[in-house]
């Protein structure tokens, strides 16, 4: 990939968008910040104004993947008029099409081990991440389609359950071809177990 030279503006953004090009292009292994300050031809000591190690910018990196994701499935929510089962499946859907897209990030947001300097920061996107599909079980109980119990036990079986189909996906295990089947067999049986 030709250099992108860098010349002014938040250094930390060009920094998280080139390191979004490299995970895409390359994966995680390739991600350091000599490299990154060599795509934006920047000095190498200029990214640790804005990470102190790879680590930090690791967990910058899966944040943002943790944000998007957050947006993605705030925008497929078709709310509780829609019912249980359509927006249980909408939510499904896009959490597995981003998965499928975003195939190097939902691996780095999924199994890196975050510094203890941004744990908080993690728990507070993923419960971002969490929030329509907490809804979708509380309206799911409201209405007589989830039984009773903690909504966060719940929505964590429910995720288990469209996070697994979304990472056979996501390596191909599940062949692009058979993803709607699996994933409409995996809610069938999940809707079922949720039943009162």
């Amino acid at each position: 990939m030709a250099n992108r030279s860098y010349h002014h503006g938040d250094l930390r953004a060009a920094l998280l968008e080139q390191a979004g090009r490299t995970l895409r292009e390359k994966g995680a292994s390739a991600l350091s910040l000599r490299e990154l300050a060599r795509d934006l031809n920047v000095s190498h000591a200029a990214p640790s104004r804005h990470f102190k190690d790879r680590r930090a910018l690791l967990d910058a990196v899966a944040l943002l993947g943790f944000a998007r994701m957050a947006e993605a499935l705030a925008k497929a929510d078709p709310g509780p008029e829609a019912g249980f089962r359509a927006r249980l499946e909408a939510l499904a859907r896009a959490t597995v099409d981003f998965a499928v897209s975003e195939r190097e990030l939902i691996a780095l947001m999924f199994s890196s081990k975050a510094d203890t300097d941004a744990l908080d920061d993690m728990h507070e996107a993923w419960m971002r991440l969490a929030a329509p599909v907490y809804a979708a079980i509380a309206d799911g109980q409201r209405t007589g389609d989830v039984h009773a119990g903690d909504v966060e036990r719940i929505a964590y079986s429910a995720f288990f359950t469209v996070h697994g189909v979304a990472n056979l996906a996501s390596i191909g295990v599940i062949p692009e071809a058979d993803i709607d089947q699996a994933l409409g067999d995996a809610l069938d049986h999940l809707v079922r177990g949720l039943r009162p």
